[in-house]
Formats: structure tokens, sequence, C-alpha cells
């Protein structure tokens, strides 16, 4: 039977938007300005204050979600990118969830009606108006068809299309203004960033894609039993509605319920991540927003793949790179880890790469063979993201979705295992390429020929003795030692002569002010003298807490000689 639908919802503001572009335009543009302003306020007038950067984040994740859907994918898109934004707010956008109330169910039946053709009881025996999930692009209802399959029904939010299409033109624009009129946002690309997040967003709301995605992924794992991809019903799917088979399962980080059923959670771990791997490195087709609402586990430890809107594809060439980036990790061959991410354009080529190749050196040694435990983990992306402040790191916007889905990934498996290690998950996954021909095409044959070059080196791996003294040498080679004794006094030098440069301004800014607040009060232009000893009283202020920095500096300075 067909159940009786709730009362509507009230609409959202961004909903209320969509027939006024002009005060879409407004509410967009003076939340960038603002944006703007605090990122510019907090790195040159807080000093840099955590406190201030959270309390920041905080706003900007509450004003992406008052802003709806466009703005809430691009803010969990960017929480990975620790090359544009400071770190407090790169954890904020991480938590960012689609916090969105469902709509009203008529609106809902009325679209599936509209798309399909038919009124909803000849279309399916039974309609759950009241939906068992909602997300800021659609909702999803519970439906039986006519046949007696249990199905789910995913219906696309009223105007969305519309609401897509009006944001990216005004964001569009603000991005053209930005890369017109601030030279240094040229470095991270924002228009190829646009352009990347354009195409994906936009593929994500056409339903015809999505179902094609769930089958050519489907066709990726037909060989692997413990992948579940629900089945498809083309006959009742259009762009804006998809029913799919209905697979429940328990959500994928909820370790106790696995537990109470004899499910081993390192399994899964094991599991989703190989999954994953030959999503990347083999198929270059990948789910690119893997939170626990896009995955289950069925009741005999299948693991099952929800939804298929966000997938992304890697370039042959691309994962190739990321092919030998792999197994140059699993070998702990440094250089060619360097070369790589340079060729992916993940690094810039330096004359000296020495500082980047020990930071790479550091993550490698940390992450190669044993478990790295949670705390550690988070000092050590601490200290990661305040290496991009420092070192030629930069993301290309072609791997924004690639870093998201494994840093995404990354946060389930630890779920499940705190003390997982990404190289021992991945091993099933080494072990079943050895066996692959070598001289097959595209991706396939350079995996299985990394894989059999890897085996031969743990054949031929030398001792811990031999290996600890092979990376001394290498250290002593490149002068890496000399290099942190010597960055030490370099880096104090650098802070105190920043800190005597914005004294000395701030003093010729006051002088200045003060000056030609004399000339005009002698001139007798009140107004004009009064704005003038402000900005000399603001500069002064400014230049008495530089100077109480620069002597505390002296102090700690002479204290560490």
């Amino acid at each position: 039977m067909l159940q009786a639908a709730i009362p509507p919802t009230r609409s959202l503001r961004w909903q209320r938007q969509i027939s006024s572009p002009l005060a879409r335009q407004v509410d967009i543009s003076v939340s960038a300005a603002k944006l703007t302003f605090y990122l510019w306020w907090d790195r040159q007038i807080s000093g840099k204050s955590a406190h201030h950067r959270n309390r920041r984040a905080q706003w900007l994740v509450g004003t992406l979600l008052d802003l709806g859907p466009t703005f809430i994918k691009i803010g969990q898109s960017l929480s990975t990118r620790a090359d544009l934004l400071p770190l407090e707010y790169v954890k904020a956008l991480g938590q960012l969830q689609d916090r969105v109330p469902e709509f009203d169910p008529n609106q809902a039946i009325a679209i599936i009606e509209s798309e399909l053709g038919y009124p909803i009881h000849v279309l399916y025996q039974d309609f759950d108006p009241t939906p068992i999930a909602a997300a800021s692009l659609g909702q999803v209802h519970r439906a039986r068809l006519h046949t007696g399959e249990e199905v789910v029904v995913k219906v696309q939010r009223p105007g969305l299309e519309q609401l897509f299409a009006m944001d990216f033109q005004i964001v569009g624009r603000l991005v053209r203004w930005i890369d017109r009129f601030v030279p240094n946002a040229r470095q991270y690309d924002i228009k190829a960033i646009h352009e990347e997040f354009s195409e994906i967003l936009g593929r994500e709301i056409d339903y015809v894609q999505e179902a094609m995605n769930a089958d050519r992924f489907r066709h990726n794992f037909a060989d692997h039993d413990r992948i579940v991809v629900p089945k498809i019903y083309p006959k009742y799917t259009t762009r804006r509605v998809l029913t799919m088979e209905y697979v429940p399962g328990i959500k994928v980080n909820d370790r106790q319920s696995l537990l109470a059923i004899g499910i081993d959670p390192r399994e899964i771990n094991h599991l989703g991540i190989c999954a994953y791997l030959k999503q990347l490195l083999q198929d270059g087709f990948f789910q690119a927003d893997p939170h626990p609402g896009n995955m289950a586990v069925s009741q005999d430890g299948k693991l099952i793949f929800y939804d298929f809107g966000m997938m992304a594809e890697v370039q042959p060439i691309n994962r190739n790179q990321m092919v030998q980036t792999f197994f140059a990790v699993l070998k702990k061959d440094t250089d060619q880890v360097v070369s790589t991410l340079v060729d992916m354009g993940l690094v810039e080529p330096m004359a000296d790469m020495t500082p980047v190749k020990r930071i790479v050196n550091v993550l490698v040694d940390r992450f190669a063979d044993k478990p790295v435990e949670l705390q550690a983990f988070k000092s050590l992306r601490n200290e990661l993201y305040s290496v991009f402040e420092q070192q030629p790191f930069r993301l290309p916007a072609k791997m924004t979705f690639i870093i998201k889905a494994l840093t995404t990934l990354d946060g389930v498996a630890r779920d499940l295992d705190p003390q997982y290690n990404l190289l021992s998950a991945a091993k099933p996954f080494v072990k079943s390429l050895a066996t692959m021909p070598a001289r097959q095409g595209g991706g396939v044959g350079e995996l299985a020929k990394q894989a059999k070059s890897y085996l031969t080196y743990r054949l031929n791996k030398p001792n811990p003795t031999q290996s600890a003294i092979e990376r001394l040498e290498s250290r002593l080679e490149q002068g890496e030692l000399k290099i942190q004794v010597n960055s030490i006094e370099h880096n104090r030098a650098l802070k105190t002569l920043n800190l005597s440069v914005r004294a000395l301004l701030y003093a010729c800014i006051s002088g200045f002010a003060a000056l030609t607040g004399a000339i005009l009060l002698v001139g007798q232009i009140s107004g004009g003298a009064i704005f003038a000893f402000a900005i000399a009283a603001f500069s002064g202020v400014f230049l008495v807490r530089s100077l109480i920095r620069l002597m505390w500096r002296d102090r700690v300075d002479r204290m560490l000689d």
C-alpha cells in the first residue's frame, strides 16, 4: 500500500534565492569578500593565532552550509587543499557534512511522476514517502516494484540544476576577477580547480550518468565476489530519478556492529583498501567520495558500494606515475618517489631538492613497515601542513579528488582499526598483481611490471644493518646534517629580520601620517588632520607591538646562543 505523504518542510534560504540571481550574486560575493578579508587579517594582523583561525574556520563551515549544495560540495573537496587554506580551515572543512533536511515528499512524488510519465501507483507497488536518507543533492525512498523486487528511489532536489548553473556562473566570475587582480593566486591555478569542480559536480546531478557509472563499476569488479554493486533499473531512471536494487548492510565504520556478527574489522579494512587501490591504480575509475554513507558491509562480510554520482577518472599517464610512486614507497626509494611527484606536478623542481627528499624520506620511513599510532599520525599531519608554507609542494586540480578520496578512506580505515598500516593492508593487492602478464596494455601492464620488480626487491633486500648504513651514507653525501644545523640559525635570523622590517614600516607610516596631520592642522583642515592622526595612532600601536616582539626575540636568541 502507498503511504500518505508527510507535511512539507520549510524552504531553505538558498532555495528561496534560486528565483533571484541578483540576491544570490550578492550573497556569494559578500561571503567571498569576508573570507578573503579574514584570511588576510589572520595572516597579517592577528599574529597567526590558532584561536582566531579556528573561529574563522567555524564561520566558513556555517557559511557554506547556509549557501547550500554547491558550496557544501566545494567545501568538502577543499578539505584536502592544505596548499590553499590554513590548517584550521582544512580540519573544519573535513567535518563538513550534508546537514540538509529532507524536502517535501509530495514534491518528490511529483518529480518522479513527471520524469517517468506515469502515476506513482503505476510505477511502484509500494512507495514509502518518508525518506530513508537525505543529502544536499537529493533524498532516497524505499519502494517495491510490481514484480516484487525491493528497490530504493533517489530523487533530486527541486531546482538543483538551476542552482548549480547559477552558482558556478557566479563563482566563475569571482575566479576570473581574483586571477586578474590577485597575482599571487595564479600559482594555485584556481581556474583549473573551478573547471574540475564544475565538471565533476555537474556530472553528479545527472542520474543517467550515475547509472552508467554504476554499471561500469560493477563490470570492473565482476570477478570479485566480495564486492557488491546494486543493480540499476534503467526503465525507472532519468536525469532526476534513479531506481536501484535495495541492498541493506551495516555502516562500514560501525566497528561494534561488525564485531557483534563475527566480522573482523581488519579484514574489511584490507578489502576496502585493496578495492580502492584497484580503482585508482588498475581501473583508473574511482569513487571520489568514499564516506561511510556510501559503503556498507553485508551480513556475510561483503563490501557494498552505493553512491556512484561523484566518480573521477585517472588518465593512463597519471595512473602509471601513481603506480610508480606506490611501489617506490614500498621499496623506500626516496629518489624515485620525489621524481614521480615532480612528474605529476605535486612538487615544483628546485636546484636543491635535498629538503624535499628529507621530508619524503621521513614519511616513507614512518609509514612503510609499521603501524602508525593515531596521535603520531595527527602530529605528522600537522607537520606536513606546515611544510606547505615553506616547501614547493603544490596540488594540481586533477589531483584534488584523488587526495580527497584517499584522505576520506583513511578516516574510515582508522575507525575500523586505529593501528592499521596502509602498506600492510595492500599486500593482497600486490600479490594478486604478480601473476598478471607484464605485456598487458595500459596501467595493468605497468602494475604487473612494478609488482614483479617489488617482489624481486624483497627477495634481494639487504639486512637492516646494511640498510641503516646505506641511509646514513646517503644523508652524509647530501649534507643533510649540515643543512639541519644551519637552518635553525638561518630561520632565527630571517624571523628577526622580518620583525625589524615590519617595525620600520610601521614607524615610517606612523611618522608620515603624524607629519601630514600636523601640516593639515596648520592649514586648518581639521577633518583631514584628525584622519591622519588616527592613522598615525593606529600604526603606532602596531609599531609598539613589533618593537616588543623584536625585544623578546632578541632575548630568546641570546639565551639560545
